[in-house]
């Protein structure tokens, strides 16, 4: 498996590397900001970018807006985004561009060398790796495991296909309905899991999240 690192601390940098290249996995390229990350994954193209949120210059969501970018112009690489706290908003509009591929993690997990390399190895698989502090704070920590139970097998099967970043055509197209049955299905979804809609908050992600954590 090949990959790229995008963190501005140096130190930070060298310390994953090292940790990713003595389980296996070859770090092709280094990054300092997010201009740098673009221009190494479009030479590369490695399996996985491993992505710090704030980078240079403004510290803010640069790295986030670059993982975006690669994300809508070669869909193919994983993306997995480091957060030194829970923000929820990152993963909301990360995972708007599809689940497929895609991890959010707590730097704090990277100490913990296998579960870090594991979530690497799940994003190059095309699965979906989520921080469980990120999802309890999205979702609220008074929806439990089995939350999903209020749903009959269809909305489950529906809402796992969701899960892969799939859209209602291709949900329909899949399970051999109509769109308009499937869309009936996700309005059930969102209804039984109580996801009301607001502006910070977008349901199709969240269910995603409540689909995820019971994964």
């Amino acid at each position: 498996m090949r990959v790229v690192i995008a963190e501005d601390s140096l130190l930070l940098r060298a310390a994953a590397a090292r940790l990713l290249e003595e389980a296996g996995v070859e770090v092709v390229a280094e990054a300092g900001d997010g201009e740098q990350l673009v221009r190494k994954v479009r030479a590369h193209r490695p399996d996985v970018a491993i992505v710090d949120i704030r980078m240079p210059p403004e510290q803010l969501d640069e790295g986030l807006r670059a993982a975006r970018l690669i994300r809508a112009e070669l869909p193919d690489v994983g993306l997995l985004l480091l957060s030194q706290h829970v923000e929820e908003r990152y993963a909301t509009e990360l995972l708007e561009y599809g689940a497929e591929g895609v991890g959010y993690l707590l730097k704090d997990r990277v100490s913990d060398v296998a579960h870090f390399v594991d979530a690497v190895h799940q994003v190059a698989d095309r699965r979906s790796v989520l921080d469980p502090e990120v999802v309890a704070h999205m979702i609220g920590r008074r929806r439990r495991e089995h939350a999903l139970d209020v749903l009959a097998d269809r909305e489950r099967e529906v809402l796992a296909h969701m899960a892969e970043g799939a859209s209602n055509r291709a949900i329909a197209a899949r399970m051999f309905l109509s769109e308009r049955a499937v869309q009936r299905s996700v309005t059930t979804i969102f209804d039984e899991l109580k996801l009301s809609a607001s502006g910070r908050e977008h349901r199709r992600v969240l269910a995603v999240l409540a689909y995820l954590r019971t994964t």
